[in-house]
């Protein structure tokens, strides 16, 4: 059984990360800063824990020791990216991260593009709710189109509780923006000072038309474009989730079912459009924390038993076959509209 080291491994994400690997029959390795909570993690668990700093990268290297490929689920990602992606290149093992930082992943393809290609290794950043999920179905309901007009990703949270690694890389963010806000507009990004559209978007039923804050701008921003030609990529969050999120009395997710999951609910909903084409694709499931999971689990088994297309540092929807993954997170996610097309790769 592959070892698998999950850096961050006692935060909120990461437990659901340790949780579908052993359900996938991995053997995850607990990795982390804090080894207080990684010991208690692994009396619990039944795991080896291996303490590591991004500041020691000797310690880096200790941990991912005889481990078929990495998880870094430790936030913020400027931190922590940088480092892990090279300790994962000096073992020669994969990395696969669940960074929603714009910034964190922008810097992850232009740092490691060329050395990830000359390795052979496959770097995959933001292989999670944000950035992953939208990326696979937009790649997917593109179909047999080589190029579009536009892409625009809807995502209808009936909330958001956000964890503490949540607001702590938002606040990283925020800084190196320098406050303002960033869109992704004629093939590049744009900052901007002004505030966002205040728009609607028609959701699929039951959720419907809905007060959304238009270019609410997340890594689907450098996912979809770093491979799909496609010069204008918008985002789009319900007014409800994004009031949430700028609320600092806003608790963190609290479980509501055996799982561990949160009761939140998500519906994503991509349109692509070339040449007065639309497509569209769908999906909905529950808690985006917990999905990230499947997500993270079903790219490490697709990596390691070689269902890839690309080597270096890739995007979801780029290194794997787009409707194929969806089709295998069914327990998970529900998807529809044109994402189920496409033969298995």
């Amino acid at each position: 059984m592959a070892r698998v080291v999950v850096f961050g491994a006692y935060g909120h994400t990461g437990r659901f990360v340790v949780a579908g690997l052993l359900e996938r029959g991995f053997v995850p390795v607990l990795s982390g800063r804090d080894a207080g909570k990684l010991e208690e993690m692994a009396r619990e668990a039944g795991l080896e824990a291996r303490p590591a700093s991004v500041d020691d990268p000797a310690s880096l290297d200790r941990a991912l020791a005889g481990a078929a490929a990495v998880v870094n689920a430790a936030g913020p990602f400027a931190a922590t990216a940088a480092p892990v992606v090279e300790a994962a290149l000096r073992a020669g093992i994969p990395y696969v991260d669940v960074a929603a930082e714009i910034e964190a992943n922008l810097d992850t393809f232009a740092r490691f593009a060329e050395p990830a290609r000359a390795a052979g290794a496959v770097v995959v950043p933001a292989m999670a709710f944000y950035g992953g999920l939208g990326d696979l179905l937009v790649t997917a309901a593109m179909g047999d189109w080589t190029a579009a007009d536009e892409a625009h990703v809807a995502y209808g949270l009936s909330g958001w509780h956000p964890t503490p690694g949540t607001r702590a890389a938002g606040a990283v963010s925020h800084r190196r923006r320098d406050g303002r806000r960033v869109r992704y507009a004629n093939g590049r990004l744009e900052y901007r000072d002004d505030a966002p559209p205040a728009l609607t978007w028609e959701f699929p039923e039951p959720m419907g038309i809905r007060p959304v804050i238009g270019e609410f701008t997340m890594a689907d921003v450098v996912t979809v474009p770093g491979h799909l030609p496609i010069p204008e990529v918008r985002t789009y969050m319900t007014v409800e989730a994004a009031r949430d999120l700028s609320d600092p009395e806003t608790p963190a997710p609290v479980a509501s079912d055996e799982h561990g999951r949160s009761g939140q609910t998500f519906v994503v909903d991509v349109v692509v459009r070339a040449g007065g084409e639309e497509r569209r694709a769908v999906a909905s499931g529950r808690d985006i924390y917990a999905v990230t999971a499947p997500l993270v689990v079903e790219a490490v088994d697709r990596i390691l038993t070689g269902r890839t297309k690309a080597v270096g540092v890739v995007s979801a929807g780029e290194v794997f076959d787009a409707p194929g993954f969806l089709r295998a997170l069914s327990p998970h996610v529900s998807v529809g509209g044109s994402a189920l097309g496409g033969q298995e790769a």
